[in-house]
């Protein structure tokens, strides 16, 4: 499947002639096997996706909603979230996601800036990151919530949406 991926977006950016920021995630569907989600800068025709994938089935949705004047990060902010959905699913449970490889890839060139946080706790950490984006997560888990939890601490976070 990740050769298949990374061969359909090196024949896509050849047939639009310049590089692109894309971001996909795989996912097992219940249903009907392996497939992937994948979010790119700007619209592409839904025939030359399918043309260039050249592999089955294609479907394709703009990502709407994005407020008036949100420019290209408040564009970019909705298709994460509209993805975070599929990289956040339990990786245990998640068959595409190989040892030692990442649960999303992103065009090279284009991958995200690291930004470090440090917090005397997790809330504080999560207050200056909220401030940082201008609004409260919009989902918080926290392993503290599970019982039985007997792995190191984990706090997952999201904002947008």
């Amino acid at each position: 499947m990740r050769a298949d991926i990374a061969s359909f977006f090196r024949d896509l950016r050849g047939e639009l002639g310049r590089p692109f920021p894309y971001l996909w995630v795989p996912e097992w569907h219940k249903n009907h096997g392996l497939h992937v989600h994948f979010a790119v800068g700007k619209f592409i025709r839904h025939r030359l996706l399918a043309r260039t994938w050249g592999r089955g089935w294609v479907g394709i949705d703009l990502i709407g909603d994005v407020p008036v004047g949100a420019g290209t990060l408040g564009e970019s902010r909705k298709a994460a979230w509209y993805l975070s959905k599929y990289v956040a699913k339990a990786f245990a449970e998640d068959r595409s996601r190989l040892p030692g490889r990442h649960r999303y890839d992103v065009a090279q060139g284009y991958e995200p800036e690291k930004i470090e946080v440090w917090g005397r706790s997790a809330d504080d950490a999560v207050g200056q990151v909220s401030q940082m984006f201008g609004s409260q997560p919009t989902f918080r888990w926290s392993s503290a919530e599970v019982e039985d939890w007997a792995r190191p601490p984990a706090l997952s976070v999201q904002w947008g949406g």
